[in-house]
């Protein structure tokens, strides 16, 4: 349930309000728009007298939200959330420009792409420290030494680093991370899905590979139950019939997003195609279609990469896609 309240109500009168509310054994989500202030009202609204309340000289209106992700809904929230990732804001007009190697494989390697990515435009670094692996003899990263080199070309270039957890027992290791990145494969994994909720880190949800957005946006809200609603949206391609493209990569969930949700959405073209010469055709319709930010695999020797080498740009080519993206960007803001 929701309550809007009319401009110009005090601050006093909405803090009555709140303490009624509450004294019902609701949580109250505040949201300060420029005009109204929404009151989002969480738990059993069963019981609650929506006559009484729309009848307080301060309320406007009162409606049930009939969607199962509460504290996701726009109508819970209809200004932009804008999520400040290590000084980067995302969302809002904000768009974030991410990007970096599929995997951590040396220190030489990931300081020279951090470097070349920083120089076309990048705005954060990514990087697989943990890397889930369809086959258990891939390489699987370089696990607690792979973070510490995202670190160390963090100290380089200055830029917020974005990577991938898979055990909610890792998140001591995360904590200088910027930008806790959660994998398709572990959109629904619950259990870590409620840890990340306690923390106060920004979190990437990744859309699973044949989950629908319904299902996408119902993990987000575990992590918003748990307190934290610094959460960025990712498309990343979901699995159909097609077997040309590594996945089918959904552009229409973004505007879709943008209607359902006030969190950031942003598109990983990379995963979502599989093949480099697809990333930048995508990264485009992304731009152009409103998402928050695009994230990019850049690898400086993609033939000899330890991991996804055919999707991944080479700094070159990243250099041409980011200015391309940028192009794009201010034709559609003007």
């Amino acid at each position: 349930m929701i309550t809007v309240l009319k401009p110009g109500t005090s601050q006093a009168q909405r803090d009555q309000l709140i303490v009624w509310l509450r004294e019902q054994g609701l949580d109250v989500h505040v949201s300060e728009g420029s005009d109204y202030t929404v009151l989002g009202l969480i738990g059993d609204t069963s019981h609650v007298d929506m006559d009484l309340i729309g009848s307080l000289d301060i309320v406007e209106s009162v409606k049930r939200v009939t969607e199962p992700y509460k504290q996701c809904s726009r109508k819970f929230h209809p200004e932009d959330t804008v999520v400040d990732v290590g000084g980067v804001k995302i969302g809002g007009g904000n768009f974030a420009v991410i990007a970096g190697p599929c995997s951590v494989e040396s220190e030489e390697q990931i300081i020279a792409v951090a470097k070349a990515v920083k120089a076309s435009g990048a705005t954060l670094l990514r990087g697989g420290a943990f890397k889930p692996r369809t086959s258990p003899y891939d390489f699987q990263g370089l696990k607690a030494d792979g973070i510490e080199l995202l670190l160390e070309a963090k100290k380089e270039t200055g830029l917020p680093i974005v990577t991938e957890i898979m055990n909610a027992n890792h998140l001591p290791l995360f904590e200088d991370v910027d930008l806790i990145q959660v994998g398709a494969r572990n959109m629904q994994n619950f259990e870590l899905l409620k840890e990340l909720g306690k923390t106060d880190r920004p979190i990437l949800l990744k859309r699973g590979l044949a989950n629908t957005l319904k299902e996408l946006l119902m993990s987000a809200e575990y992590i918003m139950a748990g307190g934290n609603d610094k959460i960025i949206l990712c498309e990343r391609g979901i699995r159909t019939f097609e077997t040309y493209t590594r996945n089918t990569l959904d552009i229409s969930a973004v505007p879709m997003l943008h209607e359902l949700t006030h969190l950031p959405v942003i598109v990983d073209p990379s995963h979502a195609t599989g093949l480099n010469r697809l990333v930048e055709p995508m990264a485009m319709a992304a731009a152009a279609c409103g998402a928050d930010g695009i994230m990019i695999e850049v690898h400086n020797d993609p033939p000899h990469a330890l991991c996804d080498g055919a999707q991944s740009l080479t700094p070159e080519q990243f250099d041409r896609v980011a200015g391309k993206i940028a192009g794009i960007r201010e034709i559609f803001q003007k």
